[in-house]
C-alpha cells in the first residue's frame, strides 16, 4: 500500500481533521484517506447499457431502447 507525506498542514486543518475522525469514530489517519478515496472516486458510475444507449443516440441510429423499469418479484417456490 502506498504511503504520502503532508507537510506544511495548518494547525487549524489539522483540528478539522481529528474533529471530523471524532465525529465519524476513527483515526484521523482513517479519516484522512476516506476524504481522500471519496475525492477521487467518481460520485456516479456510469452503466454500460446506459453508455451504449448514449453512443447510438449520438450515432443517429434512431433506435430507442425501452427499459423494463417494473420492480422484480421474488420467486415463489410453494
Amino acid at each position: 500500500m502506498a504511503a504520502i507525506t503532508v507537510r506544511g498542514l495548518s494547525d487549524e486543518t489539522h483540528r478539522a481533521l481529528k474533529a471530523l475522525a471524532a465525529q465519524h469514530n476513527r483515526s484521523t489517519e482513517a479519516e484522512v484517506r476516506a476524504i481522500l478515496d471519496e475525492a477521487v472516486s467518481p460520485t456516479e458510475r456510469v452503466k454500460l447499457g446506459t453508455l451504449l444507449t448514449e453512443i447510438g443516440k449520438e450515432a443517429g441510429t434512431g433506435i430507442e431502447i425501452e427499459r423494463d423499469r417494473s420492480p422484480d418479484e421474488p420467486i415463489d417456490f410453494s
